[in-house]
């Protein structure tokens, strides 16, 4: 049992740190806490059964290297919205061509 949460807690640090390191990254924050609940329990079951805990260790440690650098890209990562007037001139534009493209139909069959 407790390998099954020491695997478990490790797979979810590694997607939690590769996530975290995209521009994908607000998605990191679920497999983090999934890996922070599987390395809690793995933790209870080393201290119960008096085996090592390097493992557990491990999980804790890429868990918060990937939950510090998703606040970090959160709070320091600015969206930047361009000039939308260029872009309201193209929508504008493709407007007026498919109406332009409708009025032209002859619909008398």
């Amino acid at each position: 049992m407790r390998k099954l949460f020491i695997t478990l807690g490790i797979i979810a640090a590694v997607i939690a740190v590769i996530l975290s390191a995209l521009p994908l990254f607000n998605v990191a924050i679920i497999p983090a806490i999934a890996a922070l609940v599987f390395g809690f329990i793995a933790f209870y079951l080393s201290k119960k059964e008096n085996e090592s805990k390097k493992a557990v260790q491990l999980i804790f440690l890429l868990s918060i290297i990937s939950l510090g650098l998703t606040t970090y890209k959160s709070i320091f990562n600015k969206t930047e919205v361009g000039d939308t007037k260029a872009l309201e001139l193209r929508v504008q534009e493709a407007e007026d061509n498919a109406i332009e493209e409708l009025e032209g139909l002859d619909l008398s069959e």
